[in-house]
């Protein structure tokens, strides 16, 4: 199979997709924690429990509400190999934590992967809806449709004082985790990124790295999300977090421009280099990789780079993933020979996209 067509069948829409503002905002995604009222939560659950939850999603996937949504399909993580669910969770439709704990998990998946459906993770289920760009009302319409279908057929844990129970009581409320992941190269160049996300942790929202808690910051990629779920509506935690992404837009571009007229030779350099590493290594780790797109999605945004597409920073950071290299390649590889056929997807890709030009 050509890199081509691997890509074409392995990419999600918010990896291949254009959406507002994504210069700087790489992709929005809502998340909705629901449990049913009659069963324990899953960390108190039994094996039957949790399969009987499943059986009972797998039965509302049937339903009239769902079926008007798009078509669905519900795939068991115990009979997944470990390397497909590895890959889900490279696209970030799946989370690490159901990846570890696969034996009684299940996911269910839009056919666009626009929408995916964790079951038997921390809660019965969280309804994932992820877009291109800044799209957080568009990706929270969806979710409350989603959440809305399957409450035709399902009876949701909730209380008339408290919201939605969730397993987690950071989650109780509305249940909603919103976020945006943000590319943010010229504050972190500019050593202003850490005084700014010190400022959006007092506003309320948290401050992680590209697969959410606990995972560290790569590639100038920032995941901000509201910390808040009780007191608040959904559309209260839309708007705030909306509104702070606008403003971390704004630092981001005027980063930009300074770069752009005090130091432009020292951007060009850096965007130059980083382009000719991933254009000829021969070997290259993820950490570096990641790097070194970041400062080539830059180049391309602002002009330095021409002739390379702007969306090749988000397919290249899933694409030189581990599990999704072992997949491309066809077979089981050590860390070593991995830095090897990274570097040389990368520079295929590349070499599709022809030679860049530069201004």
């Amino acid at each position: 199979m050509s890199l081509h067509d691997f890509v074409r069948r392995t990419a999600s829409y918010w990896m291949r997709g254009d959406g507002p503002e994504d210069e700087i905002v790489i992709s929005t995604r809502v998340r909705l924690a629901r449990n049913l009222a009659d069963f324990p939560f899953p960390m108190l659950a039994t094996d039957r429990h949790l399969e009987q939850v499943t059986e009972r999603v797998s039965a509302a996937l049937d339903s009239e509400a769902i079926r008007a949504l798009g078509r669905f399909e519900l795939l068991p993580m115990r009979n997944m190999p470990d390397l497909d669910r590895h890959v889900l969770m490279e696209k970030h439709l799946i989370s690490p934590d159901l990846v570890e704990h696969p034996r009684r998990g299940a996911v269910v998946l839009r056919d666009d992967e626009t929408v995916s459906i964790m079951v038997g993770e921390e809660d019965h289920l969280r309804i994932q809806c992820l877009f291109p760009g800044l799209q957080l009302k568009p990706a929270w319409d969806l979710a409350s449709r989603v959440d809305d279908a399957l409450e035709t057929t399902l009876d949701w844990a909730y209380d008339e004082k408290r919201g939605y129970l969730t397993a987690c009581p950071t989650n109780v409320g509305t249940g909603m985790r919103a976020s945006v992941m943000m590319h943010l190269p010229a504050l972190v160049m500019t050593d202003q990124i850490r005084r700014i996300l010190d400022a959006v942790s007092h506003v309320g929202l948290a401050v992680r790295g590209i697969y959410g808690e606990g995972t560290e910051a790569v590639g100038n990629l920032f995941q901000v999300s509201n910390q808040i779920t009780l007191g608040q509506s959904e559309e209260e935690i839309i708007h705030n977090l909306q509104g702070v992404a606008r403003q971390l837009i704004e630092h981001e571009g005027r980063a930009r421009q300074m770069l752009m007229s005090q130091r432009r030779d020292e951007l060009e350099d850096r965007v130059w280099r980083s382009y000719g590493v991933l254009r000829h290594a021969r070997r290259i780790d993820s950490k570096e990789t990641m790097q070194r797109l970041s400062d080539v999605r830059l180049g391309i945004d602002l002009g330095v780079i021409t002739g390379v597409s702007k969306g090749i920073l988000k397919e290249l950071m899933v694409l030189t993933r581990p599990a999704m290299l072992q997949m491309y390649f066809g077979r089981e590889l050590s860390p070593e020979e991995r830095d090897v056929r990274r570097a040389a997807l990368i520079r295929e890709r590349l070499r599709q996209e022809g030679p860049a030009v530069g201004e």
